[in-house]
């Protein structure tokens, strides 16, 4: 046993695909968060424990920092700002392939008013070729905020992840353990699961329709052999029906067999899925909706029509 243990909650934060949840899979070992090449993948607080002989932390991952322009995406931005409050450390995770703009300038004002200590991860450095655009960069970051570190990172090759984690590790006070060994996140295996149908429907459906697309479970029956999961796939209108769906039911499919794999890979049991896709117009302000979809408040139950 190590002398000293240290733990603590570490938020996750930066602009549209940054790869924050890219990075908190790699950081903790698994995938606890659904990853897809589009912007607002992350909708809500993703939970990751890492769990070392001499630390436990606790990432979160959060939706990305950017204006809403709807009842949904303003819930976005709460839970980012909530992801704030009372943490030991933050991540700040910037694309470093990307030019520092107006974009970048506001996120930091978030960053600023928490006056959490933040380490500044520049993510993506596998797609650059040259590596002295990393120092301007930087220099730009250090100019509007004085982070406690600039740590160069891929989070999909794992670039400077072990680097990260000590980072991490170094500035986390003393304490006990917040979850058991065998603790990776909080989230039930029903959002898991609607989560997974939603990432492979938006990489089936890439540019077209992934931000009009919600997925809710509203059924699940669990027998030691068998999961079977009724899940409702809703889109705002008639046109992104007919594209979830695809010609003679192809892309609902398709989506579906490589949903059901995965939630068979990680519940160990197989799984009878059943897919429906339903129009509701404007969902994204509909509160009753955007209750029924946060899974810190989903009864589980069917949306209202």
């Amino acid at each position: 046993m190590p002398d000293r243990f240290v733990s603590g909650f570490v938020s996750i934060l930066g602009r549209p695909n940054a790869g924050k949840s890219t990075l908190l899979n790699a950081l903790v070992g698994e995938k606890v968060a659904i990853v897809t090449p589009t912007p607002q993948t992350t909708r809500t607080l993703i939970q990751g424990v890492l769990n070392l002989d001499g630390a436990q932390v606790v990432f979160l991952d959060t939706p990305g920092i950017h204006q809403p322009d709807s009842a949904f995406n303003r819930r976005m931005m709460e839970t980012i700002r909530a992801a704030l409050a009372e943490r030991d450390l933050l991540i700040f995770v910037v694309d470093a392939t990307r030019r520092f703009g107006s974009a970048d300038r506001e996120a930091l004002q978030l960053v600023r008013t928490a006056r959490t200590p933040t380490l500044l991860a520049l993510n993506k450095i596998d797609h650059l070729k040259d590596k002295s655009r990393l120092l301007p960069l930087i220099e730009q970051f250090k100019s509007l905020h004085e982070f406690a570190d600039y740590l160069p990172i891929s989070a999909l090759t794992r670039e400077g992840l072990d680097e990260l984690r000590q980072a991490v590790i170094d500035r986390l006070p003393e304490g006990p353990a917040f979850f058991p060994p065998e603790h990776l996140t909080d989230q039930p295996e029903r959002f898991l699961a609607a989560e997974l149908i939603r990432e492979k429907l938006t990489l089936e459906t890439r540019e077209e329709i992934p931000h009009a697309l919600a997925v809710l479970v509203e059924r699940w029956e669990d027998t030691l052999k068998l999961i079977h999961i009724s899940a409702t796939i809703f889109v705002e209108r008639d046109g992104q029906k007919a594209i979830v769906i695809g010609a003679g039911g192809s892309r609902l499919k398709r989506a579906g067999t490589a949903a059901r794999l995965e939630i068979e890979a990680l519940s160990g049991r197989k799984v009878f899925l059943d897919l429906f896709v339903k129009v509701r117009p404007r969902w994204r302000d509909d509160p009753r909706m955007l209750e029924a979809l946060d899974w810190r408040s989903m009864s589980g139950g069917a949306v209202a029509e």
